[in-house]
């Protein structure tokens, strides 16, 4: 078997596409492909929202508090226009025409009087389909006028400054939160670490796969294995670890790219709560998320191996573990779902086990018994599929089919 092993290691080792899978696209392409798309993205909605805008405005003459304040808007500059702002379709075409970037309607009864003018209503008219931030930046200026003009009613009123808070927001609800900051983001980056982990490990081991049974059999290779005097399961054996061995050097390599990465961002980048949330987990629980996907690997090789010992070609092999990256994404989405825990059930499903776990591990509230239910339901699925591949093997149509 080992012998056998060796063989396949030796052969993996000289494929550079295989390599490049396993080792070139955890450690650099896909870093790279997202950190450059966050940083574009990032850039593109910062500029968006702080880019100058034009404006034109309907009623200016009833609000010149309201019109020196907007003028003072370093991002925003108004123009005037001739034509009835008031009318939807006339202000409806100058939007279409890129005259302007939005119209404000103002009310013949606005006031700086509460009392006098009771609630107003401002139109703001845009396409919102941009990401220009047009109602934030409106509503920063019209907040400080409201508060002014609130402070004055009150003032008018007699109404002492506790009253009026307690007349704004009679009801205060003050939350408690018990949660650590570390169990409060690793909820969040903890269900999207096993996406990640989940597609790599597959990715490092579908082309080995594919090659060491599909392959073989159209290379002609194949006969000759199966007419050596060794047992048909330690041929299996030897095939699954090497597709196993594959699937966690992918694995080990994106735990230390992320590791890597991570370090790179925290020191060109301002990223204080980042770190301290990745100084916050100690290096068991590192190890044993690294180790939560030895049953993920397990899984995956057992099933890639039974998908291409049945293939009849390689091309026939690669038809049948392309869907199986959709396939992936169905437990790592339920662990999304608010609610559903590493408990009861949940716990013996395989894959979605394993991200629950990762999960609970990022966020450090990992109950460690569950451990029990993860690796057992992994081998029982694993240990089925690689009954099935030695099945196969015992039959003369693994060769002919």
């Amino acid at each position: 078997m080992w012998l056998i092993f060796k063989k396949e290691i030796l052969e993996l080792l000289r494929d550079r596409k295989t390599l490049f899978f396993m080792i070139a696209l955890p450690l650099l392409v896909f870093p790279l492909i997202f950190g450059g798309m966050f940083y574009f993205t990032g850039k593109a909605m910062t500029t968006s929202q702080t880019e100058s805008l034009t404006y034109a405005v309907s009623g200016a003459q009833y609000a010149p508090e309201l019109m020196a304040a907007l003028e003072s808007v370093d991002s925003l500059a108004r123009i005037d226009l001739s034509g009835n702002l008031s009318d939807k379709d006339t202000v409806a075409g100058i939007i279409s025409r890129n005259e302007v970037d939005f119209v404000l309607q103002i009310p013949n009864n606005f006031s700086n009087d509460v009392g006098q003018s009771g609630q107003i209503t401002l139109k703001l008219v845009l396409n919102d389909a941009q990401l220009n931030s047009v109602q934030v930046r409106i509503q920063e200026v019209t907040d400080k006028i409201e508060s002014m003009n609130q402070r004055n009613a009150f003032a008018n009123l007699g109404v002492s400054e506790s009253i009026q808070a307690a007349m704004l927001d009679p009801i205060i609800v003050q939350k408690v939160n018990l949660a650590d900051a570390r169990e409060q983001t690793g909820a969040i980056f903890g269900g999207l670490i096993p996406y990640f982990m989940f597609i790599l490990c597959l990715q490092g081991a579908m082309l080995p796969a594919a090659d060491i049974g599909a392959g073989e059999k159209e290379r002609g290779t194949l006969e000759t294995l199966l007419l050596s005097p060794i047992d048909r399961y330690k041929i299996v054996l030897a095939k699954f670890l090497t597709i196993a061995t594959a699937g966690l050097t992918s694995a080990l390599v994106t735990v230390i790219s992320m590791g890597i990465w991570a370090l790179v961002i925290s020191v060109q980048m301002p990223m204080g709560p980042v770190v301290e949330f990745i100084s916050a987990i100690d290096g068991f629980d590192f190890l044993l998320v690294f180790l939560m996907l030895i049953p993920v690997v397990a899984t995956f090789a057992s099933l890639l191996l039974a998908l291409s010992i049945y293939a009849r070609s390689f091309k026939e092999a690669q038809g049948y573990m392309s869907p199986l990256m959709i396939v992936v994404f169905l437990p790592i989405i339920v662990t999304l779902i608010p609610g559903i825990e590493l408990k009861g059930v949940w716990a013996w499903i395989p894959l979605t086990n394993v991200a629950l776990a990762i999960k609970e591990l990022v966020k450090g509230t990992m109950d460690y018994v569950q451990l029990i239910a993860i690796f057992g339901s992994s081998v029982i699925l694993a240990g089925a599929l690689l009954g099935f591949c030695v099945y196969w093997f015992k039959q003369e149509k693994v060769l002919f089919r």
